[in-house]
C-alpha cells in the first residue's frame, strides 16, 4: 500500500523538476546541476536508487538551493529503505521551499518515511501538516487514516500487554502468598510433629521411670520381708535357748 502510494506520489516530483528547470534555466546554478538531476531521474526510473541518490547529491553540490534535488534525494533514500535519512531530506525540502504544494509534498513523503520507520505519532503529524497545505491530497488522507488506525491498534496491544503483565504480577503475588502460607503450614506441622515426638519421649521416659520405681519398691518389699523372716528366725532361736 505504502509503496504504491509513494510511487504514485513520486510522479508529483517530476513536474517540480520541470518547473525548476524553467524557473532557473538562465541561472548558472541550473546549468551546472541540470544534468545530474536528469541523470538521477533516469537511474531512479530504472530502479537504480543508490546511483540516483548519488546523482541528486551531485546536483545539490552544484546548487545548494535546489529544494527539488533535495526532495528527490529523499525519494531515492526511501527506496533504499533508509527511512530516517529520507525523512531528514524531506524536512530540509520543506524548509527550503516556499511553494505550498512543494511543502505539502515534502510533509507527505516525510509521513511515509516516519510510518515505515514505525513512528506512528510523528507520521500522523506529518500527514496533518501536509493536508493543511493541500487539503485535496487523497493519498495523505488515506495514509493519515491508516496511521491513526495502526496507532489505535498499537495502543490497544500495549494496554493488553500491560494488563497481561499486571495479571502475571498479581498471579505471581498470589503464588508467593500461597507458597508462604504453605511454608508456614509446613513449619507448624513440623513443630507439631516435634512436640508430639517430645511428648511421646516424655511419656516413654515416665513409663520407664514408673517401671524402675515399681521394681525398686518390689525389691524393697522383698528385702523387708527377708529381714522380717531373718528376725523372726533369730527370735525363735533365742527363745529356744532360754527354755533349755
Amino acid at each position: 500500500m505504502l509503496n504504491k502510494l509513494h510511487t504514485k506520489y513520486f510522479k508529483l516530483s517530476r513536474p517540480l523538476l520541470i518547473l525548476f528547470l524553467l524557473w532557473y534555466s538562465g541561472s548558472l546554478f541550473a546549468q551546472a546541476d541540470r544534468k545530474f538531476i536528469r541523470q538521477g531521474n533516469r537511474e531512479y526510473e530504472k530502479e537504480k536508487y543508490s546511483e540516483s541518490e548519488i546523482s541528486y547529491r551531485r546536483a545539490i553540490d552544484k546548487n545548494k538551493s535546489s529544494g527539488d534535488a533535495v526532495f528527490n534525494s529523499g525519494d531515492a533514500l526511501y527506496r533504499q529503505k533508509k527511512f530516517e535519512d529520507a525523512g531528514k531530506q524531506f524536512i530540509e525540502s520543506h524548509r527550503m521551499n516556499e511553494d505550498e504544494d512543494k511543502k505539502s509534498a515534502s510533509m507527505y513523503n516525510l509521513g511515509n518515511s516516519l510510518l515505515m520507520a514505525d513512528k506512528l505519532k510523528e507520521s500522523i503529524e506529518a500527514y496533518k501538516n501536509s493536508l493543511k497545505l493541500n487539503p485535496g491530497n487523497m493519498e495523505a488522507k488515506y495514509n493519515l487514516a491508516y496511521a491513526q488506525d495502526m496507532l489505535k491498534k498499537q495502543e490497544q496491544q500495549q494496554q493488553q500487554q500491560q494488563q497481561q503483565n499486571k495479571d502475571n504480577q498479581d498471579q505471581k503475588k498470589d503464588q508467593d502468598k500461597q507458597e508462604d502460607k504453605n511454608k508456614d503450614q509446613d513449619q507448624q506441622d513440623q513443630q507439631k510433629q516435634d512436640e508430639n515426638k517430645q511428648q511421646q519421649q516424655q511419656q516413654e521416659m515416665s513409663k520407664e521411670d514408673a517401671e524402675r520405681l515399681l521394681n525398686a519398691i518390689a525389691n524393697d518389699e522383698k528385702n523387708v520381708q527377708e529381714k522380717v523372716k531373718l528376725a523372726k528366725a533369730a527370735k525363735a532361736r533365742v527363745k529356744t535357748l532360754k527354755n533349755w
